[in-house]
């Protein structure tokens, strides 16, 4: 069998592509991934086998792959870092592959948290970008922000099931209902974060009621001030 590689190629801009992550790509003989991911390093595999993927024929996808690569090497791209809402896809490489190398990259809840001047180490990060039940995350979501922490927080887009789409304007209700003052909880909402499509909205969380954001979102929620060495 051939090495395998997961990477991470950053947020949306090439200029997020670690160093280490470029030269996987270069030395690769094989490349697959989603149609968005594999636009991001575009420049990187015009001369490699590439095969493009949904979530319906991954599967497939990945088992003739495994018949077929002998001694070369895959390389698997994912937005952002390959450790961050990406644990099912992953854990089935290895389930097909055994060995698999994971290489990080820059995740959009650092550049969001950049971006709402909120520190990582002050927050609780979240993901309900998972295909699996959310509802021990919502209490999670609850008991952070009783906690005081902020929160960086990767919604749900599933427009197809009303069960289970949970997006900035449904969280907003879900926290609502829930007994939260949402109309002083301090919110930044994030889309295609480093591209030339980037945008940002700026408030409190009940405003976020109504509002429709792109898949490509992030949700910091800030609850924590400033605390400098120089207080201690």
């Amino acid at each position: 069998m051939g090495k395998v590689f997961a990477v991470g190629v950053g947020p949306g801009s090439q200029n997020y592509v670690t160093e280490i992550v470029r030269k996987v790509i270069l030395s690769a003989d094989v490349v697959v991934g989603y149609k968005y991911t594999l636009d991001i390093i575009s420049s990187l595999i015009q001369d490699k086998k590439t095969h493009v993927i949904t979530m319906e024929d991954q599967e497939k996808t990945y088992q003739q792959i495994k018949k077929e690569l002998g001694d070369g090497s895959l390389v698997v791209p994912f937005t952002g870092d390959v450790n961050f809402s990406e644990s099912e896809v992953v854990d089935r490489l290895i389930e097909i592959f055994g060995d698999v190398e994971i290489i990080p990259g820059v995740s959009s809840i650092q550049v969001a948290a950049s971006k709402a001047n909120v520190p990582i180490d002050k927050s609780r990060v979240i993901t309900m970008h998972v295909t699996t039940s959310i509802e021990e995350k919502k209490l999670e979501l609850q008991k952070a922000i009783v906690d005081g922490f902020n929160i960086i927080l990767i919604p749900r887009p599933w427009p197809a099931d009303p069960e289970k789409h949970f997006m900035p304007s449904e969280i907003a209700k879900y926290l609502k209902e829930n007994g939260f003052d949402t109309s002083k909880m301090k919110v930044c909402v994030f889309e295609a974060l480093t591209t030339e499509n980037e945008t940002s909205f700026e408030g409190v969380v009940k405003e976020l009621e109504g509002k429709v954001f792109s898949d490509l979102s992030v949700m910091v929620i800030s609850q924590t001030k400033p605390e400098s060495y120089i207080n201690f």
